[in-house]
């Protein structure tokens, strides 16, 4: 490791301690003042340390906030994987997890399909934000002046022409998303793919991950794979109760995961009939899950 970042990091945990003045940092690291200073200037504007009205230095609040987001993101991939499991055993189709870091929507799970087809999806790989249902999902429970910022900075490739084709169209489907509580991606990244997802939340009600069931046309069509919502949507609410510690719903059509054969069919009001398209999957640049 070089001088400068071990000397960098070295200041971290001493202001854990509590705040601390120029004079002390550069004491406790045994350098000069100026050398100091350099160091407290870049971790300052990296929102890691944060100068006080009376000159002191303390932790910033981009520190906490990368801990907090890397600790859901583990939390959330850990209790979610056994449920991922169940759903993919019942279903046999390719199953995600995504989460929203640093202006990309990322996987960070995945349960491949049990059909010869599969998705050529990877762990880490980011998703097309403009079309991806768990994309949309992660989108549009942002705070409406940051949602409108985001979409308003994104490209629109027309990957297919089921590709959202603009910032008001995206805005439109995520106000709809936001409301009903899922998402669709039907052939809007691939014809001959078709993805549902629904959201799993905190204890404060945000959503902290999304996950999603994807096939191929050539294995279900999209009509067949959008009665699975129900199922998906069930298994989101236990990922989401054991994630914040909460009680599952309990309602109608939230039966255990266990039984799925008893859950009334839910047709979706979005998406538009689509006829099975038989053509190879293909391995796309960006996942569409």
């Amino acid at each position: 490791m070089s001088q400068t970042v071990d000397r960098a990091l070295s200041i971290l945990p001493l202001l854990a301690g509590g705040p601390a003045d120029l004079g002390q940092v550069a004491g406790r690291l045994g350098v000069h003042k100026s050398t100091a200073l350099r160091l407290l200037r870049t971790l300052h504007e990296h929102g890691l340390v944060y100068r006080q009205s009376d000159q002191r230095y303390r932790l910033g609040a981009r520190l906490f906030a990368l801990a907090q987001e890397a600790m859901e993101s583990l939390d959330v991939r850990e209790i979610a994987h056994p449920h991922l499991v169940r759903l993919n055993e019942h279903c046999g189709h390719t199953v995600h997890l995504a989460v929203h870091e640093e202006n990309e929507v990322l996987y960070i799970d995945k349960v491949d399909s049990r059909y010869p087809v599969r998705m050529y999806s990877r762990i880490g790989r980011p998703v097309a934000l403009t079309v991806a249902a768990v994309a949309k999902l992660l989108l549009a429970d942002l705070p409406e002046a940051e949602r409108r910022a985001v979409v308003e900075r994104l490209d629109y490739p027309r990957y297919t022409a089921r590709s959202t084709p603009g910032p008001a169209a995206l805005l439109k489907e995520l106000a709809a998303v936001r409301e009903q509580g899922w998402a669709t991606d039907l052939g809007g990244h691939e014809e001959s793919v078709n993805c549902v997802a629904a959201p799993i939340r905190g204890a404060d009600g945000r959503v902290v991950a999304a996950m999603s069931v994807s096939a191929p046309n050539v294995v279900v069509g999209a009509d067949e794979l959008l009665t699975l919502l129900p199922l998906v949507r069930r298994t989101a609410d236990a990922v989401s109760a054991e994630y914040s510690g909460r009680s599952p719903v309990n309602s109608p059509d939230r039966t255990p995961v266990s039984s799925p054969d008893k859950d009334p069919v839910k047709t979706p009001v979005a998406g538009p009939d689509r006829d099975p398209v038989k053509t190879p999957v293909t391995s796309p640049d960006r996942s569409t899950a």
